[in-house]
């Protein structure tokens, strides 16, 4: 079963979790990041490391951001280093219901 980036990581983007990703799996919109469920494989070791408690393994109850993330991880460029988190990871970290700051924009990749 293949971990998902969740929408807590929405406004706060943090790549803890790219630095430990055996596959670098990860891809970088403009403010979050997704796992490509193709590549991820399913070790977990990025779960723990995000801050804002953003991954999860695929279920049925994450089912829309597993498509999200499929769709997105073909489209945005792939993340493998480390950045610093957007300026608003600290006070968004918390924030509930973030699905409506999503953005298809991509990020910059590395």
């Amino acid at each position: 079963m293949p971990y998902v980036v969740l929408e807590n990581c929405i406004k706060c983007k943090y790549t803890d979790c790219v630095e430990v990703c055996p596959v670098d799996c990860f891809y970088e919109g403009e403010n979050m990041l997704a796992i490509n469920p193709d590549e991820c494989i399913d070790c977990g070791v990025c779960e723990p490391e995000c801050p804002a408690e953003a991954i999860k393994p695929a279920d049925d109850s994450n089912i829309e951001w597993q498509e999200k993330n499929r769709m997105m991880a073909g489209k945005w460029p792939n993340i493998t280093k480390k950045k610093d988190p957007l300026s608003t990871a600290e006070e968004a970290k918390n924030e509930q219901n973030k699905a409506q700051y999503f953005s298809e924009n991509p990020g910059s990749g590395n």
